[in-house]
């Protein structure tokens, strides 16, 4: 007998051991195999699964950020918008308080220009005084040394003082 050559003994022993095998492996090995298979196929798709979410929950972060970054924009550009109304204002005020303060400051100068002049035409006219007196009392004492001056002098007196 051959060892190549089948022979019924030998396929039915081949066929019921193959049977126990086929048996054997359905009742603890296919069931956990096919258990783990299957668990790997859910945590599979529950993997993806829960990368579609992280994908929706980063697009709706993004959208997120670009509405927060758009509204930080409009913040900060009312900001600067509200500085510079602020900076003109100030700016105005500072130009109106300079022109208050360089008016009063004219004025003040003004004020007190002709306060000196007055003070100086004053001063004047009492040395203008003084220089009259000076020169009229000179020109007297030259006049009033001989006695017929000094009649004279005395006698026009009495007739303006009569007319007046």
């Amino acid at each position: 007998m051959d060892l190549l050559t089948p022979s019924v003994g030998n396929i039915f022993w081949t066929a019921v051991v193959f049977l126990i095998l086929l048996i054997l492996l359905a009742k603890f090995a296919w069931k956990p195999i096919l258990g783990a298979v299957g668990e790997r196929q859910a945590s599979i798709q529950d993997a993806l699964n829960q990368a579609v979410l992280a994908r929706k929950e980063m697009e709706a972060l993004k959208a997120d950020n670009e509405k927060i970054m758009r509204e930080a924009k409009m913040e900060r550009d009312a900001i600067l918008k509200e500085a510079r109304e602020l900076k003109d204002k100030i700016v105005l005020e500072a130009k109106e308080a300079a022109k208050v303060e360089g008016d009063k400051m004219i004025e003040n100068a003004r004020l007190s220009i002709e306060a000196e002049k007055a003070a100086a035409m004053a001063d004047i006219k009492n040395q203008i005084g003084t220089l009259s007196v000076n020169i009229a009392e000179s020109i007297l004492k030259s006049q009033l040394n001989n006695p017929a001056a000094q009649e004279e002098l005395v006698q026009s007196y009495l007739k303006n003082q009569n007319l007046n």
